[in-house]
């Protein structure tokens, strides 16, 4: 997918008229070049991926992502152009999905922003400075320390190397307005239903529009319901939430033993977006101490996932980012009876969440925090709530995400705070884990690691050590889930 070839750094986008939104993918092979944070670089000397990991440039880039980087570069700056036909849309939203450590862009030299998240969307409006032809430059921190200690920062501590770079998808998302900013999809299986929610902006003045929603079977795209909003008005002064109820013909679940997906569609006659969903519920029992998904009680079985130290590998090359490999890895996992995983201390691209939802996995998505009992005083709950709502905004859709996980094997109360004041986003209401905090929930779960050369009660015995709470399951208040520890596969 990523095999380098000699720059060809203009991309020119032919748009059509079919539908009214129109994603244009800036992946590709970008230039690259180390420097300073405060300055531009004035050459462009190595060429590299994107979306990956600025240790793929060619030519290579000395001691990426190691404690010496600091020595050779503050940044790394990423270029490529792009040429649209006109006329320009009358909305232009670019969206780089992931890059560490920090962002910071420039279109046709004129700032668009800063995005300081490493793990979640960083979202840009272009349309101010979109042209035909075009110039994008991406900044991004050259090591964890460019982008301060008050943002999480992918702490792990059996980690060498954290390597930086546009590591997923950059899009330019074009309409007109208004225009729909997001939407969830909240699977009701015990009615048959599906209430889609949507929000919607618009570019200038007010607007009204009526919402459609149509969904059909995501395979072979078969009718499966539809169903009309009332007409709303939209002004310029923030969002508008809308919300439609869809009946299903035929329903049918999503589980790991049958993972059927469905497509929903929200048309707005100036914009159009979709996403993939599937009809499941999960939720814990606090009396059993188990899981229940689709109203049944559920064993989950499987490993921990740490891509990003996966990533420190030599021989790693390309693989996070080609398809095939990364399903052939998930079928792996499904090939030996597991039916469940923990992205563990780092999220994966967000295509392995589309592989997942495919191939039948259920995922405990676990935030990049791990700092034991040395929690950072600088790194705020607010921060974290920021964060973490970019997080459900940009995974609440999948049906293979049914535990959000704050943070890994940490006492603190910044987690617990920012769980508080992002959970009802979610729609669905997922349960949550709070490492070796407190749970928030009686509901939700508690983590611990019984690893085979240590005392299994380990994590009950830190927690009260550290707390001084009593350490007992039931004391805590959530449901223990034991995991063999952080290893990746």
């Amino acid at each position: 997918m990523h095999r380098l070839v000699p720059a060809v750094l203009l991309l020119t986008v032919g748009l059509g008229a079919a539908e009214p939104r129109r994603v244009v993918s800036l992946d590709g092979t970008w230039q690259i070049a180390e420097g300073r944070l405060d300055t531009l670089p004035a050459a462009w000397p190595a060429t590299v991926p994107v979306p990956g990991l600025a240790d793929m440039a060619k030519p290579a880039f000395a001691e990426v992502g190691t404690s010496a980087s600091r020595g050779h570069r503050e940044a790394y700056y990423y270029r490529r152009t792009f040429t649209l036909p006109e006329p320009l849309p009358a909305v232009a939203r670019l969206k780089i999905h992931k890059a560490c450590f920090g962002t910071r862009v420039w279109l046709n030299g004129q700032l668009l922003g800063d995005h300081r998240g490493s793990f979640t969307p960083g979202w840009f409006d272009a349309r101010p400075a979109l042209r035909r032809d075009n110039e994008l430059i991406v900044r991004v921190g050259a090591d964890r320390a460019a982008n301060g200690r008050d943002v999480p920062d992918g702490s792990d501590f059996e980690k060498v190397r954290f390597l930086p770079g546009v590591y997923d998808h950059v899009e330019l998302i074009l309409s007109d307005s208004p225009y729909v900013v997001r939407m969830q999809v909240v699977p009701q299986p015990v009615e048959g239903t599906v209430r889609v929610v949507a929000w919607l902006r618009t570019a200038a003045g007010e607007a009204r529009c009526r919402p459609a929603v149509s969904i059909r079977e995501a395979r072979s795209g078969e009718f499966a319901g539809d169903a009309t909003g009332p007409e709303v008005s939209v002004g310029s002064d923030g969002e508008r939430m809308v919300e439609v109820l869809v009946h299903l013909r035929r329903p049918r679940l999503w589980s790991p033993e049958d993972p059927f997906l469905y497509t929903a569609r929200v048309d707005i006659g100036t914009d159009v977006a979709s996403t993939r969903f599937g009809l499941r519920s999960f939720r814990f029992d606090r009396r059993a101490g188990k899981a229940v998904l689709n109203g049944r009680f559920y064993y989950l079985r499987g490993p921990n996932v740490c891509i990003h130290r996966y990533c420190e590998d030599p021989v790693r090359g390309d693989k996070p980012w080609r398809r095939e490999w990364v399903g052939w890895l998930h079928q792996a996992f499904r090939s030996m009876h597991w039916n469940a995983m923990r992205y563990c201390i780092g999220f994966p691209p967000e295509d392995w969440y589309d592989v997942a939802d495919e191939t039948g996995l259920l995922i405990q998505d676990e935030y990049p925090l791990w700092w034991g009992d040395r929690w950072p005083a600088e790194l705020k709950h607010e921060a974290l709530e920021r964060d973490y709502t970019e997080w459900l905004q940009e995974r609440w859709n999948h049906p293979s995400v049914v535990i959000w996980d704050a943070q890994n094997e940490t006492v603190c109360t910044e987690t617990g705070a920012a769980i508080r004041a992002v959970r009802g986003q979610d729609l669905s209401d997922r349960p949550w884990d709070n490492g070796w905090s407190p749970p928030d929930r009686p509901t939700d779960v508690y983590e611990a690691h019984p690893y085979a050369y240590i005392n299994p009660a380990f994590s009950l015995d830190s927690f009260a050590r550290m707390t001084g709470r009593a350490g007992q399951p039931g004391e805590l208040g959530g449901n223990v889930i034991p995991n063999s520890g952080n290893n990746p596969v």
